[in-house]
């Protein structure tokens, strides 16, 4: 549902900015203390970090086997399993040509069919970052090309495999979850029927 329209729709719940504060920009976020009006029109103040949107991508190879990447992510100490994803560079980058450009970087693969799977906010309480998740289908395998501090495998599964790891907790990033999620809901509903 558009923003603008939730916004008419419950007006009574509208913070207004009165003064937003830049406390922190750094290469990746940006971190806010805005002075914000409440409803009943006390004053309170917003921390979030401010990010310019990312984009993930779900490959499924012919046989229906799903590409993976594992990386160490330092904020959690661990090595993760995630589907290929990226920060866009600015408001301005296109998020179609984010997700071509990562799938390559991260895998080396290149996808003749890519669409939207879902759209979502990861954490609203304190970011307004919007990631935005594709499905990629006609994938070619090339030669992977990761930023430089950026260290990463690919791993191939089957979506059964993906999903009995999800379901014992060993894949914990949100947007891998997600993504598996919505496509065992579009996977279970283009079968109807047929």
């Amino acid at each position: 549902m558009p923003l603008k329209r939730l916004s008419k729709n419950h007006e009574n719940l509208i913070e207004k900015p009165f003064r937003k504060i830049r406390v922190y920009g750094g290469k990746a976020v940006s971190l806010r203390a805005d002075e914000i009006t409440l409803p009943n029109g006390k004053k309170a103040t917003r921390e979030f970090m401010e990010h310019p949107g990312a984009v993930a991508v779900l490959p499924v190879l012919d046989d229906g086997r799903l590409v993976f990447v594992r990386q160490y992510r330092y904020p959690v100490g661990r090595v993760t399993l995630e589907i290929p994803a990226g920060k866009l560079h600015s408001l301005k980058d296109s998020p179609l040509k984010r997700v071509r450009a990562e799938l390559k970087e991260e895998t080396g693969c290149t996808a003749k069919v890519i669409k939207p799977l879902m759209d979502f906010w990861p954490t609203t309480a304190f970011s307004n970052e919007l990631l935005r998740i594709y499905l990629a289908s006609g994938i070619r395998h090339g030669r992977a090309n990761p930023d430089e501090d950026e260290f990463l495998r690919m791993e191939i599964l089957s979506f059964k495999k993906a999903w009995a790891m999800l379901e014992r907790g060993e894949i914990k990033d949100s947007k891998t979850i997600i993504a598996l999620q919505a496509y065992k809901i579009r996977k279970g509903t283009s079968h109807k029927g047929t």
